[in-house]
């Protein structure tokens, strides 16, 4: 840990994914300051050994790189080029790494804005869940220019299990995450209506979730979200809102491209529906009050 424990990174946005990549940098042995909004993250980043800050500049200060761990575009737009963001801290000639999902559009013009100011970008989001990121085992989806990858030697395997390098521009990298979030979104919404059914056939729940996660109809989505379902807690890991944005971007592109997706448009609607019914920051499983409130279904932690 000789030459890590000298360099320093910068996480902005302390959720499941950014939490897991401070904790996963301290482990071997980087020095990191995080930024969040949220007091309580930053005590706890504190308590494990990093430096809690207020504001994306106040983190970037000193920073050999900038990992961004926020939700959206706008967020992103944010704590890059707004007041208190990077760029007023961040000295030029280093590494930002842009984990958000965002439309391939962004990520491409982005990586122009900062070309232009002397900064070099990695289109890197991530996926993976709240526990492969606090193991160190996300999977990042990465594209920038083979200098951009060199500067980030040594970090990409402190928080990944695995990277993939996806090509030399910027914007490869948030294409593939937007088809991995188009298949995530409908085996969500399809895992909460096969167990709604099931419920509303008379199948007992856990049996059905221990058979089903043997078979065929299986899916990563199903393993990792049913049991929210049948435990009754949707806090959320990942909230019904972000497949709103995420899946409306794979719709943003098909329009764009005139490519067909109503696989993708169905599931979008039923995240709609799910926010729009008060269960927008919920965990994203909650999609299966929505198939409840219609199909006459009590879900379990339910009266």
């Amino acid at each position: 840990m000789g030459e890590t424990s000298k360099k320093t990174v910068a996480v902005v946005g302390l959720g499941s994914m950014g939490w897991g990549a401070a904790v996963s940098l301290l482990r071997a042995g980087y020095a990191v300051r995080g930024a969040d909004i949220r007091d309580a993250v930053l005590d706890r980043l504190e308590e494990a050994g990093g430096a809690p800050c207020r504001t994306a500049a106040d983190a970037a200060r000193g920073a050999d790189m900038v990992l961004i761990f926020v939700v959206n575009a706008e967020q992103t737009e944010a704590v890059v080029f707004g007041p208190g963001g990077v760029l007023e801290t961040l000295a030029p000639g280093s590494l930002i790494v842009a984990c958000a999902t965002v439309p391939p559009a962004f990520a491409e013009d982005l990586g122009a804005r900062l070309a232009a100011r002397d900064m070099l970008l990695i289109d890197g989001p991530v996926s993976g869940g709240a526990a492969k990121a606090e193991a160190g085992e996300m999977v990042i989806m990465a594209s920038g220019a083979p200098a951009a990858f060199e500067a980030a030697d040594g970090v990409f395997e402190a928080i990944s299990a695995k990277v993939y390098r996806l090509g030399d521009d910027v914007g490869s990298g948030s294409r593939m995450k937007m088809i991995n979030q188009l298949l995530a979104g409908v085996h969500i919404a399809a895992a909460c209506e096969a167990v709604t059914l099931g419920l509303r056939a008379g199948i007992d729940p856990d049996r059905l979730y221990e058979v089903i996660t043997e078979c065929a109809g299986s899916s990563w989505m199903f393993e990792n979200r049913v049991p929210h379902i049948l435990e009754g807690d949707y806090t959320p890991k990942s909230a019904v809102d972000i497949f709103v944005k995420d899946l409306g971007i794979v719709l943003e592109t098909g329009r764009a491209l005139k490519f067909p997706l109503p696989i993708a448009s169905i599931a979008h609607q039923l995240f709609t529906m799910a926010s729009a019914s008060g269960y927008a920051r919920e965990d994203d499983a909650a999609v299966a009050k929505v198939y409840a409130g219609t199909g006459g279904v009590t879900l379990p932690g339910e009266d």
